[in-house]
């Protein structure tokens, strides 16, 4: 078997970056220069007044939209989905006299937010479990004690985009009612979970006291998130934003990339899933393995029986060539020889064929660009130069 060896020389990560700059076509979403950005906001924005800390204009419309979809008395608009859940989750801490969540293992709060939940506020994560998927009635009985809150991450993104289904999360909240525990859902991606969960963004939310929403995932807006709930819950999550930093001067430019996303996006939820399940069984038929099977939303993992140094190097050679996006970056997999990517259906995704995506990551499975027999191994340097 020959090999070609990878090392830092090669910067493979900034070749992908360098050829995503010249790529035309993405499968998932795509890069719009800022000035494009900017000029499609003033394109959309329907308020002359302007929001000031918070108040008027085009975040007061986005957040009584935001609470009448989610089917909640207050909403708060607050720059990132971090500050929200910090501030809510303290607020029911402050409320309850402990400092105790149950929280998933694999949560984004606990992986992705620098333990700011026990660095700022000395909140205690109590984990119900670490699996991938949701977490079930018995583990949070499990947990003794009290607890101001549960939260659950709608779906589990490092567990592949994982969702319950609607009777398995009836019963889980059915579970924190009847143990008096404000039940918070983590939706930085519910929008998309509507189609698997076959009920309304206003019935899945009535299972929660409060419910976090993001704006730049999966609706494509420039950043920011909301927060619904009960009004007094709401007015107390506004202080702890002013608290944190983030009642900022204004925020009217991504309230409306919120709202032109709650317009145009949200509506195709449906699709977008539908796509995920279809491309999903595709890739599979060309060698590849996906989770979940099928996908619960428009977003899954797909495995490669290739290391990703492989897998990687073959789609930033096909970028360069093709310049077309086709995938993110790839992962080594828990099993050794393996790799793994997330595959997120946008609405762009939708102007491809599904068999032009088979065949372009079978392309990569092939090892685009590289003679038959050739195999990727990276360098190890052991710290010398």
């Amino acid at each position: 078997m020959n090999y070609v060896t990878t090392d830092a020389s090669e910067d493979l990560q900034a070749r992908r970056k360098a050829a995503a700059a010249e790529c035309t076509r993405w499968l998932s979403g795509r890069r719009v220069p800022p000035a494009d950005a900017l000029r499609g906001l003033a394109d959309v924005a329907t308020s002359d007044e302007r929001d000031g800390y918070g108040t008027g204009g085009e975040v007061e419309l986005l957040e009584q939209e935001v609470a009448e979809l989610l089917g909640k008395p207050a909403a708060v608009f607050l720059p990132s989905g971090i500050l929200a859940q910090q501030s809510v989750l303290r607020v029911f801490a402050d409320r309850a006299g402990t400092r105790r969540i149950a929280v998933h293992g694999l949560s984004h709060l606990l992986l992705h937010e620098l333990n700011a939940l026990e660095e700022v506020h000395q909140l205690r994560m109590e984990r119900m479990t670490s699996e991938p998927r949701q977490p079930r009635p018995d583990e949070l009985a499990a947990i003794p004690g009290k607890l101001a809150a549960v939260t659950v991450e709608l779906p589990l993104r490092d567990g592949g985009f994982v969702l319950p289904t609607w009777d398995e999360l009836v019963v889980f909240a059915a579970a924190c009612s009847e143990r008096g525990v404000p039940l918070h859902l983590d939706g930085a991606r519910l929008w998309e979970s509507t189609p698997y969960l076959e009920h309304s963004l206003a019935e899945v939310a009535a299972l929660a006291t409060t419910v976090y929403v993001s704006f730049y995932k999966g609706l494509g807006g420039l950043s920011g998130a909301a927060l619904a709930g009960p009004e007094d819950v709401i007015a107390e999550v506004r202080r702890w934003q002013r608290r944190l930093g983030g009642n900022v001067y204004t925020l009217f430019p991504y309230a409306v990339s919120a709202r032109e996303g709650l317009r145009t996006v949200l509506p195709q939820m449906g699709d977008l899933h539908q796509r995920a399940v279809e491309l999903a069984e595709a890739l599979q038929g060309t060698g590849f393995r996906v989770f979940p099977e099928p996908p619960h939303t428009n977003s899954f993992r797909v495995y490669a029986p290739r290391p990703a140094a492989e897998m990687e190097l073959a789609a930033v050679l096909r970028m360069e060539a093709t310049r077309e996006s086709l995938s993110y970056t790839w992962r080594a997999a828990d099993v050794p020889g393996w790799s793994w990517v997330e595959l997120v259906v946008t609405p762009g995704t939708l102007q491809w064929r599904i068999d032009e995506v088979s065949k372009g990551f079978g392309e990569l499975l092939g090892g685009w660009g590289r003679p038959p027999g050739v195999r990727v191994r990276e360098s190890q340097h052991n710290g010398e130069k």
